[in-house]
């Protein structure tokens, strides 16, 4: 490859699908000024429709630096650049008028379809590109999010067991998950008390909690208005036919092998069931 060939390969680019050159570029390889080129093309209009050249948008200008090497994509004229597709080299030859504009369009339009050759033999090879590409993209945002979710320490494990005395590992636990919930938290536990209240304080404003549970009694009605008078949002309802302790939190459901009252006092496993809310919700509302 002669080194006016590799300079013609370095400058056609692919815009709007299509594989193109900068006017600059092409003046530059022409051996004219800019400004001539530009009024030639001027002066036969007619012979360029939109498929033979086009102005670059403000968006297309700055992807095409971000692109290329050098910052003289764009100089320092007062409009965005155009661009010549293969057939517009092709005329360029001819209203040009010199030796030079034709031996070298020739160039030009030799590049132009070996690489239009190229991308269709390889097209199946860069579909496999574009896939990797866009798995990888896949990856990186849920690598984003797992890096989010563990600086935050909010990443919440979906089973597990707490043995008798790690009362505190299991206070963490729960206060996490009730802290993770963006809109409701429901909890089915027949030992609710005055205690457990307190482990909702950590909850959003925003988020609504309703309790079931099969012992009402004043002291936790009163807790509950208190409670509701400084975090808001708690309901409590009477509720008798569940032996398991469950919560729901948002779309999430889980099993707790204790009342939220007694966590850590005995062991107890927990675990995300992989339920759909409605499976319960249904239950609950009949």
């Amino acid at each position: 490859m002669s080194q006016i060939e590799g300079l013609i390969n370095s400058k056609i680019h692919t815009i709007r699908g299509v594989q193109v050159m900068l006017d600059s570029n092409l003046a530059e390889l022409y051996n004219v000024e800019i400004k001539v080129l530009n009024q030639a093309v001027k002066r036969n209009k007619e012979r360029f429709p939109d498929h033979f050249m086009f102005q670059l948008s403000k968006g297309e200008l700055q992807i095409l630096r971000s692109q290329t090497v050098t910052s003289s994509t764009h100089g320092g004229r007062r409009y965005n650049p155009f661009v010549f597709t293969e057939q517009g080299v092709s005329m360029l030859s001819a209203v040009l008028k010199s030796k030079k504009a034709v031996e070298v369009s020739i160039k030009i339009i030799t590049a132009f379809v070996e690489m239009r050759r190229f991308l269709i033999n390889n097209a199946v090879v860069f579909e496999k590109f574009h896939q990797i590409d866009q798995k990888l993209l896949e990856h990186d945002e849920n690598f984003n999010k797992l890096f989010d979710a563990l600086e935050q320490k909010s990443l919440t494990p979906r089973q597990g067991i707490f043995f008798n005395g790690q009362v505190f590992d299991a206070f963490l636990f729960i206060s996490k998950l009730i802290a993770s919930a963006k809109s409701r938290i429901i909890l089915v536990d027949n030992y609710v008390d005055e205690d457990t209240l307190q482990l909702f304080s950590c909850k959003n404003s925003k988020v609504s909690v309703k309790i079931y549970t099969r012992h009402l009694n004043p002291r936790l009605s009163l807790a509950t208005d208190k409670f509701n008078q400084q975090h808001g949002s708690l309901e409590i309802t009477r509720f008798e036919d569940s032996h398991d302790r469950f919560i729901i939190i948002d779309d999430e459901v889980y099993h707790i092998g204790a009342s939220l009252k007694d966590l850590g006092k005995k062991w107890f496993a927990f675990s995300n069931l992989g339920l759909e809310p409605g499976v319960i919700l249904s239950r609950l509302s009949d």
